[in-house]
């Protein structure tokens, strides 16, 4: 009876010292129970570091680099790039040189800050890729204005200095004339003829070939190095000026 009447006085509002309002007491259900509290924590840090991890690729990365986001965003970047040089960096999540290669591509980024660096995730376009025949890892190809692609390259990072050369080679400026031309015709096509790839693309019409022009009345005039080709008489056939005037006198006498 005594522990009843206490439940009862528990479970009831209280009139005490709070101004004559009631007071009830609430389980508060939100808060966990003993010994879970620990591992609700851990478990909710965790959860808000694996969020906010970036991956490797995304590490260092410098102002003048970014990554693809589709077929029709590298044509287009590439279009736009004008006189620019531009990197264009295959690399893929899984490529052990990818990884160990990409803080010394940024640094070269920092260093060359005219230089445009565009990443392609190889495993997020593969089907991209393959048009454009890339099968190995890691793999650059550097472009420039109306001269298109300058080189493609694979390189690791003991073979660093193949990149450096080629960036040293190509990074002074160098006026193209005319539009700027971006990937190949070839590899256009094949970009537009992959269903995998919603890009479509219209070929260039090709310059009509100039008309002959005839040529008339000069068929009749024999070139000039024609006359020295003019067959010269026999030796036995050529005769003196003395002969000629001595048959001419003896003619004239009789």
């Amino acid at each position: 009876m005594k522990l009843r009447s206490q439940a009862l006085r528990l479970s009831s509002p209280l009139t005490s010292d709070f101004h004559g309002h009631g007071v009830v007491f609430q389980e508060n259900k939100a808060i966990p129970k003993r010994g879970s509290s620990s591992k609700f924590s851990i478990s909710a840090q965790t959860g808000l570091r694996i969020g906010k991890a970036q991956r490797w690729w995304e590490k260092g990365l410098q102002p003048n680099m970014r990554e693809v986001a589709s077929a029709q965003d590298l044509v287009e970047s590439l279009w736009h790039a004008g006189d620019k040089l531009v990197v264009v960096d295959f690399f893929s999540p899984g490529c052990g040189g990818c990884k160990a290669l990409h803080p010394k591509i940024c640094q070269l980024a920092e260093m060359n800050p005219d230089v445009q660096f565009l990443q392609v995730n190889y495993e997020e376009h593969k089907s991209m890729c393959y048009s454009l025949n890339v099968h190995v890892l890691p793999f650059f190809r550097f472009y420039r204005g109306a001269h298109g692609r300058l080189c493609s390259f694979s390189c690791t990072n003991a073979t660093i200095k193949k990149f450096k050369d080629a960036l040293a080679k190509h990074t002074p400026d160098r006026c193209g004339l005319g539009p700027t031309k971006g990937l190949e015709e070839k590899e256009l096509l094949a970009l537009a003829a992959n269903k995998d790839l919603s890009f479509n693309y219209t070929p260039k019409p090709q310059p009509m070939p100039a008309p002959a022009v005839e040529e008339v009345g000069l068929a009749e005039v024999p070139p000039p190095h024609s006359i020295l080709n003019l067959p010269l008489p026999l030796p036995s056939t050529l005769k003196s000026t003395q002969e000629i005037e001595d048959k001419t006198l003896v003619s004239a006498g009789r």
